[in-house]
């Protein structure tokens, strides 16, 4: 029984970047060895098991054959003679196929240093065709890594493309989509991840919305052309971490040529397609709807504005909004600021402080608007 550490700590290390997290892979065991040793088993579809003290991760090693479309159509077979260089085959990129023996060893069968070191994302073996999924994730670690710049392997790239052609990206499902485009998100060149779907036509089944915001004779453009809404996500990465913020950026920024009704619908497909979480739906769909008042100087327009973002009862709300279009550049900090303190003032206008007049129901309601109104008017936004 040999146990070795694998895939991202071993990268990571080797890229001068804090480990987050260890996996290992032990060689020579079963099940029940693990059992004995008081592992803990989490795994449904092959054996994973925690350790009983670190919590980590540990796999038994593997193999898998391809049995159906998508990322759940595979069959594993774990052994006591599965070698770590067969399980280390199974995986995606050779910079991901390296492991590191108890004493540091480095044990790179498919060449991961190499890469890592040329800054290349290049699949091991011809089995990375058998999982959708890893499309995604050559994107992500090319947005995650842009700064180093990483780029895709041309045999890889036309391997993902002969992907996107069988149909293989169509099976995948929304969760495992989302779970890789916020991932995306939180790197330091979020619009990478775009860029290369759209380098093997994965970006045209994913994602539509973005794919149509790229001219028709783009590939033969001898100087590509910007797109807007991928330079406003990557103009974002400097304002917020949040990827609530970033996402809803991006979506602010598409369909310039479109109607604000025609840009709110494909907001809101796009998110249902997706299943975003109602928090990312919401602020992307405000940031659409609310763009215009924003910058207005109507006491209406404000009140609306501080109405439908939750600026008197949910503030945290208020503010990711106002981030938003400071990303976005629709407004500056000083804006930010005022609309801040104005609607702090606004929202001390309640039913308690009316109490003298006597008013109820629409009554109170319609003071208390009109008193907020006031408040805006002199404010002088």
């Amino acid at each position: 029984m040999e146990t070795y550490l694998v895939g991202g700590a071993v990268r990571d290390r080797l890229l001068g970047l804090p480990i987050r997290e260890k996996d290992w892979v032990v060689v020579g065991a079963s099940p029940q060895d693990m059992l004995d040793q008081g592992f803990k088993q989490v795994g449904k579809d092959f054996p994973v098991f925690l350790h009983p003290t670190t919590k980590d991760e540990y796999a038994l090693a593997r193999t898998e054959r391809k049995t159906g479309h998508g990322y759940k159509g595979f069959a594993f077979h774990t052994s006591t003679d599965v070698t770590l260089e067969q399980d280390l085959k199974r995986r995606d990129l050779t910079i991901n196929a390296m492991a590191e023996t108890a004493d540091g060893s480095l044990i790179d069968p498919y060449h991961g240093q190499q890469d890592l070191n040329a800054g290349l994302l290049r699949h091991v073996s011809p089995a990375f065709a058998e999982d959708p999924v890893r499309i995604l994730r050559v994107a992500r670690f090319a947005a995650a890594f842009a700064k180093w710049g990483f780029k895709v392997a041309h045999r890889t790239n036309s391997l993902m493309r002969k992907m996107v052609d069988d149909g293989e990206v169509s099976h995948l499902v929304a969760e495992r989509v989302w779970a890789e485009l916020i991932k995306a998100l939180a790197t330091d060149s979020p619009q990478q991840f775009f860029t290369v779907l759209r380098g093997c036509n994965a970006l045209a089944v994913l994602f539509p919305e973005i794919d149509r915001e790229y001219p028709r004779d783009w590939r033969t453009h001898g100087d590509k052309p910007g797109i807007a809404a991928l330079e406003a996500l990557h103009h974002s990465v400097s304002y917020s971490e949040d990827p609530r913020l970033r996402f809803s950026v991006l979506l602010q920024a598409l369909g310039e040529n479109l109607t604000q009704h025609e840009r709110i619908v494909q907001a809101e497909t796009l998110c249902a397609r997706l299943r975003a979480p109602n928090d990312y739906t919401q602020l992307a769909l405000n940031a659409i709807r609310l763009e215009r008042q924003v910058g207005s100087d109507i006491p209406e327009d404000i009140l609306e504005l501080m109405e439908s973002s939750g600026a008197f009862k949910q503030k945290g709300r208020w503010r990711l909004l106002l981030s938003v279009y400071q990303a976005a550049g629709l407004i500056d900090q000083q804006r930010a600021d005022k609309l801040i303190a104005t609607s702090a003032a606004a929202a001390g206008v309640n039913a308690a402080g009316l109490a003298h007049r006597k008013l109820s129901g629409p009554a109170l309601g319609a003071a208390i608007r009109t008193k907020r109104l006031e408040v805006i008017a002199n404010a002088r936004l």
